[in-house]
């Protein structure tokens, strides 16, 4: 209950600024648009657009590191945390509260940018849906980082560093291409971080693959609980300095 309430005030900060929040739905749903036309005077098959779906939801949810992370940045800057760390919430209700709001946006990404790919040729069925639990669950991966840098950094710097995240994320996820395209060393560190698992499974999903999907989901779902123990932690020292 305590989270909750303190969710239901982390809701009213996100949507004080609906055109952040509309760019961060409506620049992936424009890329999907921009590389599906690509797609179609291309002599080999890059950007079709079961394969480019998946990426660019995960792509997406980069905008949810930049939100949780500048919320939380921005609330230590104004000294509000320290205010209502007379509460008697627990460093756990703290970043509880800050998800919940978070993951309705992911809901909003995944749905608006399912339906924009629907209009460009992706096929209905069971597969789309399942995708899109899936996808709900890779997601709180990029709460839990945006939550981390917001316990770390300011607001300010979490903008700054956010440039360089969605940068590196990206390429390291095979979003816009296929990782084997580099191969080498590029390849076997991408494989080695969460981003390209979260890509690889939401695709397997989308395809049917589902036995591709477990290793992969597991991957995602091992880094993020790693992420929300380190975010918990680093949070409970703030509290206690």
């Amino acid at each position: 209950m305590k989270a909750a309430i303190f969710a239901t005030r982390n809701h009213k900060e996100i949507v004080r600024d609906p055109l952040t929040l509309l760019f961060g739905i409506a620049f992936p749903v424009l890329m999907m648009v921009l590389f599906s036309v690509m797609q179609k005077n291309m002599p080999f098959a890059l950007y079709e657009i079961e394969t480019l779906t998946p990426g660019v939801i995960v792509f997406s949810f980069s905008f949810l590191t930049l939100f949780s992370g500048m919320l939380l940045g921005k609330d230590k800057s104004t000294s509000f945390l320290m205010r209502i760390f007379a509460s008697p919430m627990t460093a756990a209700d703290y970043v509880i509260g800050y998800v919940l709001p978070l993951l309705p946006i992911a809901v909003l990404q995944i749905s608006v940018c399912i339906l924009a790919a629907l209009f460009l040729g992706l096929s209905l069925d069971l597969s789309v849906l399942f995708m899109g639990i899936v996808l709900i669950v890779i997601s709180l991966l990029y709460i839990g980082l945006g939550l981390l840098l917001g316990t770390i950094f300011t607001d300010k710097q979490v903008g700054g560093i956010f440039a360089i995240f969605v940068t590196v994320t990206t390429w390291l996820s095979g979003t816009w291409f296929q990782l084997d395209m580099i191969g080498g060393a590029f390849q076997s560190i991408a494989q080695l971080l969460p981003f390209f698992h979260a890509a690889d499974a939401a695709r397997a999903v989308l395809s049917g693959h589902y036995e591709d999907v477990l290793l992969s989901l597991a991957i995602v779902v091992g880094y993020t609980a790693l992420t929300f123990i380190i975010a918990i932690s680093v949070f409970k020292g703030k509290m206690q300095e």
